[in-house]
């Protein structure tokens, strides 16, 4: 039918008319603009899924390859993974950062340390940037609850080449967190966290196959309360929500951001 015909021409000449762009392979140091958010950023890692920009304050968000998707030097490019074969041959973490070469042997433990708040954020932790972590040489140690942060921070003796990097659950204006992270001041310090009142809420909800987390009424334990909401036993979940976690990807970026802000600040020394 000439019908038919004539929408396949119109759908052809449509797809004739995009708009190319010029490709621009990705590098470390790299300073693009993502031209949907407007955020400006060196290039600090890459792998299949997205890129990882850090702007001038040290903040860190991720953005999926798209075509056209960023400005380089005021012209709309699209970046591109290198095509170099070495380079793309190494293996990548599940934190987006090329894995070291470990011919060379364990890297030995620095003092600085990082702080959770519990055994779930430390093995989150581990789960996606323990391969940095271990050739950082960067231990995490859970606090198993942050209410005597202050005295904590003291006993640890911070300074010098000795930093200290604390992360907390719900750090929020007016949250109970907030007021404990007030009571630690110290330059060889850095306090930060993310809004969810839990680690496992800073996991993305679609690696259940869920769009949202379900609301837990307030004054319920947020665990066992999602656990209900699901219809799922509390006992067992944690592990098959963490093993669900692929790469830094599949978290919210709120905690992806605070997590690599710690790494950066207790590897100052470098």
């Amino acid at each position: 039918m000439q019908y038919d015909r004539d929408i396949l021409d119109d759908f052809a000449e449509s797809r004739s008319r995009r708009p190319s762009y010029p490709v621009v392979e990705v590098s470390m140091g790299l300073v693009v603009e993502d031209r949907a958010s407007g955020f400006v950023g060196d290039v600090v890692r890459w792998n299949h899924e997205a890129v990882t920009l850090r702007d001038r304050n040290q903040y860190l968000r991720h953005f999926t390859w798209k075509s056209g998707g960023f400005l380089f030097e005021g012209r709309p490019v699209t970046l591109a993974r290198p095509a170099n074969q070495t380079t793309a041959a190494r293996k990548v973490t599940a934190s987006g950062s090329f894995a070291a070469d470990r011919s060379a042997g364990a890297r030995v433990a620095r003092a600085s340390r990082i702080w959770v708040e519990g055994k779930h954020d430390a093995e989150l932790l581990e789960h996606v940037w323990g391969d940095d972590l271990r050739d950082l040489g960067i231990v995490v140690e859970p606090l198993h609850g942050a209410d005597d942060l202050a005295d904590a921070v003291h006993d640890f003796g911070p300074g010098g080449p000795r930093r200290l990097g604390i992360l907390l659950d719900h750090l929020v204006d007016g949250s109970k967190e907030s007021r404990i992270a007030a009571t630690v001041s110290h330059p060889a310090v850095l306090v930060t966290g993310h809004p969810f009142v839990d680690v496992w809420a800073g996991v993305r909800p679609r690696v259940m196959g869920l769009s949202a987390w379900p609301e837990v009424p307030r004054g319920r334990p947020w665990k066992e309360g999602l656990c209900d909401a699901l219809g799922v036993p509390f006992d067992g979940f944690w592990p098959r929500l963490r093993n669900q976690v692929r790469s830094f990807a599949d978290l919210e970026p709120e905690l992806v951001g605070a997590v690599e802000r710690l790494i950066d600040f207790v590897t100052l020394d470098d």
